[in-house]
């Protein structure tokens, strides 16, 4: 019966309604049977579901309707028992399955290998996927904006103070120069042997690229294959060191693409051959001048000359004229010919090794320039300039030194000492009044084998050189020069501080003095005594001194050690801090700090101009009388007859006790020049003398490993001079200003401003009918007349020694602030006119800070 056909009533299972199709009948239909066993046993059909009824839905169509009751069928169908689908029993046959190989197909190893599909469709994946990565860290790679200190650096320049003579350069050789001012042969040699696809490349070379990344990869060297954009950027740029990575090398790779589409050619060019290293010199335009002399430049090169500096990029460490550099210019010049034969063809046959000059780099700080270069840094590191920027920054350093007054301070000194032993130390400094400018000093003879620089680190006792201070202060508070002060003993007799038998002087110079003459024959207890007279006593004076420039550690550490004594000297001073000091008398009571740095610029602008603030220190007046006073020791005083002719000049004196230590300070209106002399032994643990080397103590013993820098072989013990501040140090100091002052017009100093009133600190003596050396403390001199309260003489210019013979400082019954009656014992004070004589400096190739001052 055809499945559309009604059902017909009175047959089996005809005249019920359908049983409800259990839920897993479709599923079985689309062949789940076959998951079934073949062996298992057939299912009971499932209890049937209550019929529908089909009145509750509406008329069918007649698709509909046969797709109904093909659906009952079926589902009457599989819900019969199943046959069993196995062969031979019973059941239909089934269709054959496909074919099996023998051997059961893709069995043994072929089942472990990929189709091809499967490996093309891996390797486009990981592809992409590297490709992906690549893209993102590519993106992700900025170029640099910050360059390398190096990379820029320029070579620094220090002048002297005409800012043409040059005193020395400093760090690296370098002049950046635009590319128009460099030659095309050494741009053509550079392209030739380093990269000779530079014009057409992207900034890299593909196989250069996997050459060096295999190189690295395995641990070799890194590669010189890279290209000349990737020079420039490991060499310009920072962030790109020179490690051995893979890391580095493909940030680098980046970079150098990245620069390439950012940056002409022309300008990759310049800014490579203006960052690289050519042995000599940074840069071409240096390179050129440091190889082939101070007139060739990077625009005047030769072809062979290009050539040559374009050979020394891979090893500029080699010699001027190394075989393999020879070779490989040969490989530049060949390489030149062949990319460019229209400019270079012939090359091959006429280029000749170039010759070059001899090196230039013998050590800019021997001799006198260390001492210079060294005391220039020093005051550019006090203004925030220190000494790497300096050596990188491309400075023009105009110093305050002037050539000629340089070597006569060596002149003056080394002909003074030229008998003496290294034992005897010698520092000269020389101040311009008017500015502070140190225009001359000597410290040494050589910088690289005695760096120490005597007139800036030496400090020591300034002894009566020391007593102007005193005599400035004195005039500054109202006194007058007409003032009589203490000759044989201090007044009071007893100072607050004083060791047992006080301050006294080196010989008899009586009851009382004049003012102008306690300065010319330097007597103790004369300013002794000023000084405590003072409105402020000791206070006046170091306020005074330290509006000078004097250090105020120093000179409140020594009136606490020392108290009056530190009027006569006691407190630690160098020679270039004397200088600047009694400059101010000689520039109308004005003090400008003492400096060796007139300008300094930088691209032709200035970035620190000199730093000369003038104060005025005392009134004009006063510094017009402290001269009137300080010229009488080089006339009538201890220094008498050791001026400069008719030029006028003034200064003083002044000696340690023992003589271990003498100045002469002086000045003229041109001019202030300060000399102090030293003399230090150097003495074994043992006691015995050893002579320095080099005026340095040793610190070593030849063949011997038991001494070192822990354990100095000697040490340096001060010791006697042997002269006074009125023999050597005046002497050096006369032949320096003779020196100094040729070409100079004579200037006059200012008329005396008689500042003040008399102030007598000594009692006046009664006048009596007869006169006697009893009655009058001057003897029968008067020197100031029918004003004279100590007597009416006919001799008006004597106050000592008068006898027509004037002595110095030379003469041992002149005093010089010498103070011969101290007491021997350790706890006391060895100075002329109080305090101790500071530890000796330090020896050795290396300062070493053993100094008291230097603590």
């Amino acid at each position: 019966m055809p499945p559309s056909s009604p059902p017909q009533t009175g047959e089996s299972g005809w005249g019920e309604a359908p049983p409800q199709r259990r839920p897993e009948a479709a599923y079985e239909q689309t062949g789940a049977m076959a998951a079934q066993p073949y062996d298992e046993p057939p299912r009971r059909p499932a209890q049937p579901a209550p019929r529908r009824d089909v009145t509750q839905e509406g008329p069918r169509t007649r698709a509909r309707q046969e797709t109904r009751g093909m659906s009952d069928q079926e589902t009457i169908v599989s819900d019969g028992p199943r046959r069993s689908r196995r062969r031979g029993e019973g059941g239909p046959p089934q269709p054959p399955g496909p074919p099996v190989k023998k051997g059961g197909g893709r069995g043994g190893w072929r089942r472990f290998v990929p189709s091809w599909k499967i490996v093309v469709a891996g390797v486009v994946i990981l592809t992409a996927g590297l490709f992906g990565m690549v893209m993102v860290a590519y993106a992700n790679t900025p170029v640099p904006d910050s360059k390398q200190a190096e990379a820029l650096a320029q070579q620094s320049t220090i002048y002297y103070r005409d800012g043409k003579t040059v005193i020395a350069h400093l760090g690296f050789k370098r002049e950046i120069v635009p590319i128009s001012k460099m030659a095309q042969s050494v741009r053509d040699g550079a392209v030739a042997i380093e990269n000779q696809s530079f014009y057409e490349d992207s900034g890299i070379s593909i196989p250069a690229m996997f050459r060096s990344v295999w190189m690295t990869a395995t641990g070799q060297q890194v590669q010189g294959a890279s290209t000349i954009t990737q020079q420039m950027a490991r060499g310009y740029y920072d962030g790109l060191s020179q490690e051995v990575s893979i890391q580095r090398k493909v940030k680098e790779i980046f970079v150098a693409v990245k620069l390439d589409e950012s940056m002409t050619k022309d300008q990759i060019m310049e800014t490579y051959l203006n960052t690289i290293n050519f042995g000599r010199a940074y840069g071409v335009e240096a390179a050129a001048k440091a190889y082939f002399g101070k007139k060739v430049t990077a625009a005047k090169l030769t072809p062979e000359q290009g050539a040559y500096l374009a050979a020394r990029i891979q090893q500029p460490a080699w010699d001027a004229d190394e075989p393999a550099l020879q070779a490989r210019f040969k490989i530049v010049i060949n390489n030149m010919a062949e990319q460019w034969p229209d400019r270079y063809g012939d090359l091959p046959q006429t280029a000749k090794f170039p010759k070059t000059v001899k090196s230039g780099d013998a050590n800019e700080l021997g001799g006198l320039r260390g001492y210079m270069v060294k005391e220039v840094l020093n005051e550019l590191e006090q203004r925030g300039l220190d000494e790497d920027e300096v050596k990188s920054g491309g400075y023009d350093i105009i110093s305050t030194f002037d050539k000629k007054l340089m070597q006569a301070a060596k002149t003056a000194v080394t002909s003074t000492t030229k008998g003496m032993s290294n034992e005897f130390h010698a520092g000269l400094a020389a101040v311009d009044p008017k500015n502070g400018r140190v225009l001359a000093f000597y410290g040494g003879d050589d910088y690289l084998s005695d760096p120490w620089n005597e007139p800036f680190q030496s400090q020591k006792q300034a002894a009566s050189a020391f007593k102007p201070y005193v005599l400035a202060a004195w005039l500054q508070a109202g006194y007058s020069l007409k003032s009589f002060v203490p000759g044989n003993e201090t007044v009071p007799k007893e100072l607050p501080g004083q060791q047992e038998g006080g301050i006294t002087n080196s010989h008899n110079v009586g009851a009382a003095v004049d003012v102008v003459k306690a300065t010319a024959q330097s007597v103790n207890t004369a300013f002794v005594s000023m000084a405590y007279a003072l409105p402020n006593q000791l206070d006046d004076v170091k306020n005074l001194v330290e509006a000078a420039g004097f250090n105020q550690k120093r000179m409140e550490d020594d009136i606490a050690e020392h108290h009056y004594q530190f009027a006569i000297g006691s407190a630690l001073v160098t020679p270039v801090e004397q200088a600047a000091g009694y400059a101010m008398f000689a520039n109308g009571g004005k003090y400008t700090r003492y400096h060796v740095v007139r300008e300094v610029r930088q691209n032709g602008q200035v970035a620190y101009p000199e730093v000369a603030n003038a104060k005025q220190v005392i009134d004009a007046g006063v510094a017009a009388d402290a001269t009137t006073a300080m010229a009488e020791v080089l006339t009538t005083g201890t220094a008498a007859g050791k001026g400069l002719g008719s030029r006028p000049a003034a200064g003083k004196t002044g000696t340690n006790n023992d003589e271990k230590e003498a100045w002469f300070v002086g000045y003229t209106p041109q001019i202030s020049t300060a000399v102090g002399f030293y003399r230090e032994q150097c003495v074994t643990k043992s006691g015995k003398i050893v002579p320095p080397e080099h005026s340095n103590c040793p610190v070593f013993r030849k063949g011997s490993k038991k001494y070192g820098w822990d354990n100095p072989y000697t040490s340096p013990k001060e010791t006697s001079l042997g002269f006074e501040g009125a023999g050597p140090p005046t002497i050096v100091w006369q032949k320096f200003m003779q020196l100094a002052h040729e070409g100079l017009p004579v200037e006059q100093f200012p008329e005396p401003a008689e500042v003040g009133l008399p102030e007598n600190i000594v009692p006046s003596p009664t006048p009596k009918p007869t006169k006697s050396p009893e009655d009058d403390p001057f003897g029968e001199g008067d020197p100031f007349g029918e004003d004279n309260p100590f007597g009416d003489g006919t001799d008006e210019e004597c106050f000592v020694n008068c006898d027509d013979d004037v002595t110095t400082e030379d003469d041992s019954t002149v005093d010089d602030g010498q103070v011969e009656e101290f007491s021997d014992s350790p706890d006391e004070v060895g100075l002329a006119g109080g305090g101790s004589a500071p530890r000796a400096r330090p020896s050795g190739q290396e300062p070493m800070s053993t100094r008291p001052e230097d603590q």
